[in-house]
């Protein structure tokens, strides 16, 4: 059975600059969701592999979502 790399830093989206454009869901479902305020949130940190998540961010058009480490 493999097993999933953990990552060494993971992702948070700054709510301040979020717009709810639901960039981030569609391309990493499994890490990020919408809230219910319409604002996306990382939901599963460690959910996708760090490239699939920077991605995800590369794709958002404000830029509100950012690394930090553990």
């Amino acid at each position: 059975m493999a097993t999933t790399k953990k990552l060494n830093r993971i992702s948070y989206v700054d709510k301040n600059e979020c717009t709810g454009c639901e960039a981030c869901v569609t391309m990493a479902p499994k890490v990020f969701r919408m809230t219910p305020e319409g604002l996306s949130e990382v939901y599963n940190p460690q959910g996708d592999t760090e490239d699939n998540i920077q991605e995800a961010m590369n794709g958002c058009p404000v830029n509100c979502i950012h690394w930090k480490s553990k």
